[in-house]
């Protein structure tokens, strides 16, 4: 299943590819079905293009059947076997990745790894990656939701904010359509930059980026707003999450007085400078809080909140809940 029989049958295949590269996708449950599906029609269309088949695939997993986080279910060709020597193996993560982190999955990937395979993580699958101890020492990327967890609980792992990463035999993505970008870089080494293109452009994907593209939008895209002193300013905040930055060094350094900061905020984004910044410090507790084991205290800290009294109260104030009845609703939703 899942295969494309080539245009016209090719002759024999050059020297170099003998036989066709094997990729094989393990399925987590709950599993981003797009980055699954960008990858694999990359090699599908790459094998059209060339009109011979250069790449074959198969998908396994921990049982018979694996659900995407959209519900619905696939078929798997194969549990988790010894696999060949050649094989690259992708990890499909999705939502709830630290649930997907059993002893016998990690085990597994140990193993193969031992045995010298590549490996690559598509979406949050750089997490089981890193739990495997895969990642340590390389240079990783993760889906942007995912990013100040796994950087708490992986500071072993050079994370970037890159689209995706090569680093040896390990290679992560972003999620989305980032595995289209990942393909298209192992098709275009495997082969030419031509059949890349070719792939790219039966993918109506007009811009391709690089491993040194970053994933998330641009601060003016992402807030509507395009000020060029705005923007400076919330990028500061976004880098200073776990020690904040007082308004007036904010305002000093985008070289302009406290007042005309905040009248910027207030116009542009109804807000004050102030507020602002203890929504992106609040945003960062709540996914650390949801996806890490971190204490409530050490989320605090991490999120430049002195005390866990003043923390709670904030996030009250901005949740209608507290930190702690937010942890333990979570779990009891993954235990479900």
């Amino acid at each position: 299943m899942y295969r494309d029989q080539p245009r016209r049958q090719a002759g024999t295949l050059s020297a170099a590819h003998q036989t066709p590269r094997r990729f094989v996708f393990v399925l987590i449950e709950n599993f981003t079905l797009l980055s699954f599906a960008a990858a694999i029609e990359c090699l599908r269309i790459a094998n059209r293009m060339a009109e011979k088949p250069l790449y074959d695939w198969t998908v396994v997993g921990d049982g018979d059947v694996v659900a995407c986080s959209a519900g619905s279910r696939f078929q798997l060709d194969g549990p988790l076997g010894e696999l060949g020597r050649d094989d690259t193996v992708l990890i499909c993560g999705g939502v709830d990745i630290q649930q997907a982190s059993t002893k016998k999955l990690l085990n597994w990937l140990r193993r193969e790894a031992r045995r010298g395979l590549k490996m690559g993580g598509l979406c949050t699958a750089s997490y089981l990656m890193a739990r495997a101890g895969l990642l340590d020492g390389k240079r990783a990327t993760i889906h942007w939701e995912n990013h100040d967890s796994f950087a708490e609980e992986f500071p072993e792992v050079a994370l970037t904010k890159s689209v995706f990463t090569i680093d040896g035999t390990r290679m992560t993505t972003a999620g989305g359509t980032s595995s289209i970008d990942l393909m298209l870089s192992i098709i275009a080494q495997d082969h030419d930059e031509k059949l890349a293109n070719a792939v790219a452009d039966q993918l109506i994907y007009s811009s391709i980026r690089t491993d040194q593209d970053t994933q998330r939008l641009s601060v003016p895209t992402r807030i509507g707003v395009r000020h060029p002193k705005l923007s400076q300013v919330i990028q500061m905040m976004e880098a200073n999450i776990e020690e904040p930055i007082s308004p007036s060094i904010l305002a000093r350094d985008a070289g302009m007085s406290t007042r005309q900061l905040e009248r910027l905020f207030r116009r542009y984004l109804s807000r004050s400078p102030k507020r602002y910044y203890m929504e992106l410090r609040l945003q960062k507790a709540r996914n650390l809080l949801m996806q890490t084991d971190m204490t409530v205290i050490n989320v605090a800290l991490a999120c430049g909140f002195s005390s866990p009294s003043h923390f709670s109260k904030c996030y009250r104030a901005h949740y209608d809940t507290t930190p702690y009845r937010e942890r333990g609703s979570h779990s009891s939703r993954l235990s479900v």
